[in-house]
């Protein structure tokens, strides 16, 4: 690639760019990368799952990107499948998780103190258990596959972002429009879900993008050691598991091209993420 000059116009129009510009390519870019991974599940060929021993334990070439398996699958096609659907796990997931730390928060600061004690020990309880050791236990009590893993990821990822929406409930309970509302004999709850939970959706929605990252690696994590989804189903976490025992044998593709995508796709929400956080601090809009 041919470095831009300092007098390139598209090098002026970049470092001219303020953070908060900056940050919105970086979200863009980052959003396309992954509806990229997700659409392109809906356009490959299904054929190409099929068996076909005559072509198995294939390198890298134009007519099979990732190779092939030890089943003669393309690898590029199941990448793309176990992507989309780690992607679909880990964002109900983060859904789920976000709406219960929303609760829990709402529930913390706006109940009482009785419920704020019970809420604060709910989240060092959580907190001081590994996410992972959490997860392993509770999918195995919801019996794995994909119910497993959801119920899983949403019961184990909700403190530290439920803990950050208490403290800025705490702050919006003292605003003006939160007095007035409470004095025209409003109740908590009301007062808290029409005159609070606006305010904080984009504390949600940074949230729900900062914490698809570790769902999806979580879920690629105990889908590895089995006690995820099932594995008639093309995910990541399942393609790493087959490939280690190929490994030895040369056949590098099957685990380094399929994780380098799920590295990326996970970088790019964790991109989309911070920058999201820096559009979102009035501080920095003009930096």
């Amino acid at each position: 690639m041919i470095p831009m000059r300092q007098n390139d116009p598209r090098h002026r129009l970049w470092f001219h760019w303020n953070r908060r510009q900056r940050a919105l390519a970086a979200v863009c870019a980052s959003i396309l990368l992954v509806s990229a991974a997700w659409l392109g599940d809906l356009l490959l060929d299904p054929e190409a799952l099929a068996t076909r021993l005559e072509l198995r334990n294939m390198s890298p070439s134009f007519s099979h990107l990732f190779g092939t398996d030890w089943l003669g699958r393309d690898m590029f096609t199941r990448t793309l499948k176990g992507l989309a659907l780690s992607i679909g796990v880990g964002m109900m997931a983060s859904a789920a998780s976000v709406a219960i730390a929303a609760l829990m928060g709402l529930i913390a600061a706006t109940m009482g103190r009785a419920a704020d004690r019970i809420v604060s020990w709910l989240i060092d309880l959580f907190l001081s258990v590994p996410h992972l050791v959490t997860l392993i236990l509770i999918a195995f009590v919801f019996g794995g596959g994909m119910k497993g893993v959801i119920i899983g990821v949403s019961l184990t990822h909700w403190p530290s972002l439920a803990r950050v929406i208490r403290v800025e409930v705490m702050q919006l309970k003292t605003a003006e429009y939160v007095q007035i509302s409470r004095r025209l004999g409003k109740s908590r709850w009301r007062t808290a879900s029409r005159h609070m939970l606006p305010h904080l959706f984009p504390h949600l929605l940074v949230g729900l993008l900062l914490l698809f990252p570790h769902a999806i690696l979580h879920e690629a994590a105990i889908t590895f050691i089995g006690l995820g989804l099932s594995p008639h189903q093309p995910a990541i976490g399942i393609i790493l598991s087959e490939s280690m025992r190929y490994l030895s044998t040369g056949l590098w593709w099957l685990a380094f091209l399929p994780g380098i995508c799920l590295l990326l796709v996970v970088r790019a929400f964790d991109v989309a993420g911070e920058q999201l956080r820096l559009l979102l601090d009035p501080r920095k809009t003009h930096e």
